[in-house]
Order: C-alpha cells, then structure tokens, then sequence
C-alpha cells in the first residue's frame, strides 16, 4: 500500500482536519543513463569545490543564496523550515470559491487526501460540504521547503488537492508573439467545423489514452538489445490546407465512414 508523503492538518474557520496526503500519480516515463560512448561505462559526477579543486563530501555541501558575484548567504536547514512557520505542518483554506472560477492553467500536481488519525468524521464533513456547495477551497502549503498555493476540492468519496501556480508564474497570451488570425472564418466554415467537432465527440475514457511515446521508446531499446539495425525514418511536418472548405469536407467525409463502418461492425 502506499504510503503518506505529507501528514498534516487542514484548517477552516475553527474546523481541523488531520489528513495523510498520497501523490495521486506515478511516472512510467524511461530514464536514461549517461554513459561512456567508446565503451559503454557510467558516467560519474562528482561535487568539487570551485576553489579548492577538491571533491566536497556530502556531510560538508550547504545551502547558499548568491548575493552578489561570488558572495552567498548561508542558510541552514533549520532556518528555512522555520521561514516556513505553522504552515509546514498546516494547510489553512484561506477563501472557497465556485469550481469554474479555477483556469485549470493554474492546476500543477495532484494528491489525494485520506482522514488522519480521528479525524474521520471532520474529513466526511469537510469533503460533503464542498461537494454540496459546489466549490473549492484554497489554501497555502509549505512542502519540501517551498510554499504552494493549492485548490482542494471533493473527489469521489475523497479530497483531491492540487498544487497551484502562482499568478506571477504564468506568462499572459498578451506577452508572446502569437500572430493574430489574419480573417474572421466565414459562418459556413464554423458552421462545418462545428459539425467536425461534433462527429469526434465521445465520452472521455482516460484508459483509451496509451503513452504511446514510452511504447515505442521500450521497443526501441528491446530491439537494439537485440542487436537490430535502426533505420530512423524520416519526418514530414503536416502542412496547412490550401482550401479551408475542401479540407473541411473531406475531413466530414472521413468521419461519415468512420461511423458508418463502426456501426456496421457493431
């Protein structure tokens, strides 16, 4: 079974929930290993002082803040987790809001909460309030020596918080050079368009979604294990339609099949 990676207490009004947090997701993603090309050994990396020349052992690495060229601040440990305060071991909701005021741009990572020891019925409560009331609460939570902003909202039958950007993180649309669209697409295009979308409509299965990327990376590395020859195939980048209509209506055409050979099949 998994184990708690954060135990804390949430905290409302004169309401304290104590919760255990578990990370909500796991990677599959394949990690490399830098290794000698001419004959295959690790690659090591050692911690050298840029003064001395010399290798530093861990017991002696410290945490600094450059203030100025070549001049840093020296930090402890201790001192950071008490900038921390009572939130290190604290999530306080600060302010509930309506679910849809969230952009989910703001959403980073996902955990979810179970009851801490007693605190069962403060949990129940907390989660059917949220759920009734159709909204989430937002807090702060100081975790591996940074502090989060995070949105805690009711799952199904349990308390998902996720992590949140800050405002002064996310870079406005306004800021980047997006080029603005040279014309206003006519009512028929949106018209067809809209019917395009609509014939790709289907209810959201997460499992119908494969990383097919790591697939093909994990059966790379099965056949050069092998000994196979990779030939690396090469890639055409897809190009916009000359005629917006006429790739609208093939596309329409091809969705048409589609769903009448998977109705014939059915």
């Amino acid at each position: 079974m998994p184990r708690s990676i954060w135990n804390g207490t949430i905290t409302f009004g004169l309401i304290a929930v104590p919760v255990k947090v578990y990370s909500a997701t796991e990677s599959h993603t394949i990690h490399f290993h830098q290794v000698h090309d001419e004959d295959g050994a690790r690659i090591k990396q050692k911690r050298v002082c840029s003064k001395e020349g010399k290798e530093v052992p861990y017991k002696e690495v410290a945490m600094g803040y450059e203030v100025r060229g070549g001049e840093y601040v020296m930090l402890e440990k201790e001192e950071i987790e008490a900038a921390a305060g009572q939130r290190s071991h604290t999530i306080e909701l600060e302010q509930f809001v309506d679910r849809e005021q969230v952009d989910p741009v703001f959403y980073n990572r996902t955990y979810y909460l179970g009851a801490g020891s007693d605190g069962e019925d403060a949990y129940r409560l907390l989660h059917d309030a949220l759920e009734r009331a159709e909204r989430t609460g937002l807090g702060r939570w100081v975790f591996h020596n940074r502090e989060y902003l995070v949105a805690l909202r009711s799952g199904d039958d349990v308390l998902v918080l996720h992590t949140m950007r800050f405002a002064d993180e996310l870079v406005g649309a306004h800021k980047l050079d997006i080029p603005a669209p040279s014309r206003k697409p006519s009512e028929r295009e949106l018209d067809m368009a809209e019917q395009l979308v609509d014939s790709l409509h289907k209810r959201f299965r997460p499992s119908a979604f494969k990383d097919s990327y790591q697939e093909r990376v994990r059966e790379l590395i099965a056949r050069k294990a092998k000994g196979e020859e990779i030939e690396v195939p090469e890639y055409e980048e897809p190009e916009a339609p000359d005629d917006l209509m006429a790739a609208l209506e093939a596309s329409l055409g091809n969705g048409k099949k589609s769903k009448s050979q998977s109705r014939s099949r059915s």
